[in-house]
């Protein structure tokens, strides 16, 4: 895919792509180092939101059951709408109410798992989805980093088959996979997206954002609303757009700023209109 190519003009020292297809997992373009190490930031969401789904299909606990500040739950921390504040375990508001994004909520989930399972988080993570899906390289350093975003490190290689079992799941029920990233939960609620100000509203599922009619935004102006995934600080992101049948990966070693702000939105619209072609 020649819209791939883009990335050489990031101002990154490293960056890495690849666009996977939906309807077999097949990689359709490939650029950069397919197996660097990249720090994730907070795409680890979707690593972490992952497990707590697996966690729950294997009985662990349920969606609904009791976690973090009194009246919330597994699936008000997996929607931001908590309570918590963004890095600190206080509560600013009552579950349900506001979208507030959580580093803390994502924490609480991690640490509800190992208190449930009996298992470590990382290694409830790499057991039930890195080794089953062939993500080697993956890792997640929880022991002194957040699952929320610090401890993630991965590659692009990794990342493709990661998103090639969001489009067609096979650890997880698709109705599950569905829910968590087509389904807004809690709709209505307004809130900060992180690096592009107050959104109203601000539409999340469980884990993954999903685009709705934000505008600007971290995706393409030609993404569907249907569009789903995670960006994070370290330069990262990982989208998947059920319309264009097709998701996309890029990794970076520059942090977030305004050179991404400016340089991802055109460069998806360049890979969907390849895709489209």
């Amino acid at each position: 895919m020649q819209s791939l190519r883009m990335i050489e003009d990031w101002p990154a020292p490293n960056a890495a792509t690849a666009v996977v297809r939906g309807a077999d997992g097949a990689l359709l373009g490939e650029n950069g180092p397919q197996e660097r190490l990249f720090p994730l930031a907070s795409v680890t969401k979707l690593l972490t939101a992952y497990t707590v789904l697996v966690a729950v299909e294997e009985g662990v606990f349920e969606l609904d059951d009791p976690a973090g500040p009194e009246g919330s739950t597994v699936r008000h921390l997996l929607a931001h709408t908590s309570g918590l504040a963004f890095d600190e375990h206080r509560v600013m508001a009552a579950p349900g109410t506001r979208r507030l994004y959580s580093n803390a909520g994502f924490d609480v989930l991690a640490e509800t798992l190992t208190t449930a399972s009996g298992i470590h988080f990382a290694q409830y993570a790499a057991e039930a989805v890195f080794e089953p899906l062939g993500m080697r390289a993956t890792l997640l350093n929880t022991a002194h980093r957040s699952p929320a975003g610090a401890g993630g490190l991965s590659t692009v290689a990794d990342l493709a088959r990661f998103a090639a079992e969001l489009q067609a799941p096979k650890l997880l029920d698709p109705s599950t996979v569905r829910s968590a990233t087509r389904e807004v939960a809690f709709p209505g609620l307004s809130g900060v997206l992180p690096g592009f100000g107050h959104r109203r509203p601000n539409d999340w599922g469980l884990g993954f954002e999903i685009r709705g009619d934000k505008s600007p935004h971290w995706t393409g102006a030609s993404s569907s609303p249907q569009t789903f995934g995670h960006f994070g600080q370290s330069g990262t992101f990982l989208w998947v757009d059920p319309v264009a049948d097709a998701a996309c990966i890029a990794l970076t070693d520059l942090d977030f700023g305004p050179w991404a702000a400016e340089a991802w939105p055109p460069f998806t619209d360049a890979v969907l209109a390849e895709l489209g072609g």
